[in-house]
């Protein structure tokens, strides 16, 4: 007897243990990392992923005492939120419960039990279905049997984002603007705020950033690499690896962000005050560090310079026209109030009233982030020229391998100078505006100048080379006769002492030497004035006595 009951209160505690696996089993899912029909998480329970890196559960963000549901990061210090099932109706109080509802969806149920979130997918077997928390921090909300094939289900969070885009999170590239993302109202308040992002595939998918309806920020069209308006470095360091823009099998275009290290957590996030952000966790400083952050200077803003405007991020100022374009209002520009933009200096051969004038013509700018609201068409580039020629209304266009030829119509808006990088675009312009006359003149005014200084200079060498003729020429003559011009009269056929005969007898004087001034020997100057005689003398100067015969008179240098 002793024996049969120590045997029985031996078996007691088996029993109570298979009596607890049994009751408490429905409760024992919250480290697993799925949800079947019957089970419930409630406030203070989790589902985690299988790795451990994400979690499904109630949280209250910042100072806020209200209650979501969401999925946010498991197993590091901040445990930043993803996603937000109930962000537009919070729970007060710590009863509410997140269920897989009698239609198969998934349910944010309040303490009062009403119905606060649903997944409303449209489920083929409501009593078959289970939802899990993929390694990707996707939730996936499928039937038993396709649990672990996402492209099956019937509902994912992935499809349904808040504020975050996460590595393997695919966004649809359709023929309109897709607001993927929307932002928290504040840090502490996760329901819808003002800004939006997603993906706008006009011309080529480009990421936008809307602040309501209108837009804040775009990253530039997609090359095939990477979105060719984001600043170079962080396009390079940030953009260049991951993205990629692909078809699927249902035959639509998708763009997705691959890392090249899958263990590292990344994700991008549209801010509640409405910035782009490329986050990564670093595992040194357990924090999380920002890879690039968009808009992050004046000329990412939105159409800064307004239409037909230049935004030059390193310019001062940072805003000019386009050329044969000028501010429509000086002031404010001037100012520096650049958001009226510029206009036409000279109207287009199509506007004007008359056929004189020029045709028009392109003008290349180079470097540019290409404006925004192109259309796309498969063309070569001199076909693409021409499209654009033979349409007035067509303003500028640009040919990029990889997209091919992009048009534009009306307005050029958000144009910015890319130093180091960005594509060429042809702007329309009147004939007047081209430069091709102007640097013609500009041209023949050189020319001008070039040849007035080669014939002045021609002149110039001429007149030296006459000078250094004429020099060379008088300093033989001077080296030949080193004296001065002397007459000598005694060699005249009327030569005598007497002064008072003809006129010409210096004349018929032979000249002896020197061109110039004539010399007459000591004897017949002596003979003249009868030996310096003091009755002959005029008078007396600083170069010596001057004597008188008749007509003439000698003067007699002082040596």
């Amino acid at each position: 007897m002793r024996l049969q009951r120590m045997i029985t209160m031996r078996r007691i505690p088996v029993t109570v243990f298979l009596f607890s696996l049994l009751f408490l089993a429905p409760f024992c899912h919250a480290a697993t990392d799925r949800l079947t029909k019957g089970q419930s998480i409630k406030d203070g329970e989790t589902l985690k992923s299988s790795d451990e890196n994400f979690e499904l559960g109630f949280f209250s963000p910042g100072n806020s005492t209200s209650r979501y549901v969401g999925i946010r990061y498991s197993n590091i210090q901040d445990h930043a939120v993803i996603w937000v099932a109930n962000r537009e109706k919070p729970i007060s109080g710590t009863d509410g419960v997140l269920r897989i509802g009698e239609d198969g969806n998934l349910q944010v149920i309040d303490g009062n039990g009403s119905l606060v979130w649903s997944s409303k997918a449209s489920v083929a077997s409501s009593n078959a279905t289970t939802v899990r928390l993929d390694i990707t921090g996707n939730l996936i909300l499928s039937s038993n049997d396709s649990t672990d094939d996402a492209d099956e289900a019937y509902w994912q969070s992935f499809n349904n984002p808040t504020d975050t885009y996460l590595p393997n999170m695919k966004v649809l590239i359709g023929s309109a603007e897709i607001h993927v993302l929307s932002s928290w109202k504040s840090a502490s308040d996760p329901s819808p705020g003002n800004f939006t992002m997603g993906v706008d595939p006009r011309g080529a998918p480009q990421i936008v950033i809307w602040e309501q309806s209108r837009r804040r920020w775009r990253s530039g069209h997609w090359n095939g690499i990477l979105f060719s308006g984001v600043p170079y470095m962080a396009a390079f360091t940030t953009y260049q690896y991951g993205f990629k823009v692909s078809g699927e099998s249902d035959g639509k275009l998708y763009l997705t962000y691959n890392p090249s290290d899958p263990s590292e957590l990344i994700k991008f996030q549209i801010t509640w005050n409405g910035f782009e952000e490329q986050k990564r966790w670093n595992n040194s400083t357990q924090a999380w560090q920002v890879m690039q952050s968009q808009p992050s200077e004046d000329c990412e803003n939105y159409n800064y310079c307004g239409n037909f405007g230049v935004c030059t991020p390193s310019g001062s100022p940072r805003c000019s026209c386009l050329q044969g374009f000028e501010p429509r209002h000086p002031d404010q520009w001037r100012l520096g109030n650049w958001s009226g933009g510029c206009g036409r200096r000279s109207p287009l051969q199509c506007q004007r009233s008359s056929s004189n004038g020029g045709e028009d013509g392109f003008k290349a700018v180079r470097c540019t982030k290409l404006p925004d609201f192109a259309d796309k068409y498969r063309a070569t580039s001199d076909d693409c020229k021409k499209r654009c020629e033979n349409n007035c209304s067509c303003t500028a266009y640009a040919y990029v391998d990889a997209i091919g030829c992009m048009l534009w119509n009306g307005d050029l808006t958000d144009v910015q100078n890319h130093i180091q990088s960005g594509n060429t675009m042809h702007v329309r312009l009147a004939y007047s505006e081209l430069g091709d006359h102007s640097s013609r003149m500009a041209t023949h005014v050189i020319v001008l100048i070039v040849l007035a200084g080669l014939a002045f200079l021609a002149i110039s060498v001429w007149l030296l080379w006459l000078l250094r003729k004429k020099l060379k020429a008088t300093s033989a003559s001077v080296s030949t006769n080193h004296e001065l011009q002397v007459y000598d009269l005694s060699k005249s056929k009327e030569y005598t002492t007497d002064i008072s005969g003809p006129g010409d007898l210096v004349i018929e004087a032979s000249q002896v030497n020197g061109p110039d001034l004539p010399m007459f020997n000591f004897n017949y100057v002596a003979s003249a004035t009868d030996n310096f005689s003091e009755e002959n003398k005029l008078g007396e100067g600083g170069f010596g006595l001057v004597y008188k015969v008749n007509i003439l008179c000698y003067t007699c240098i002082r040596m």
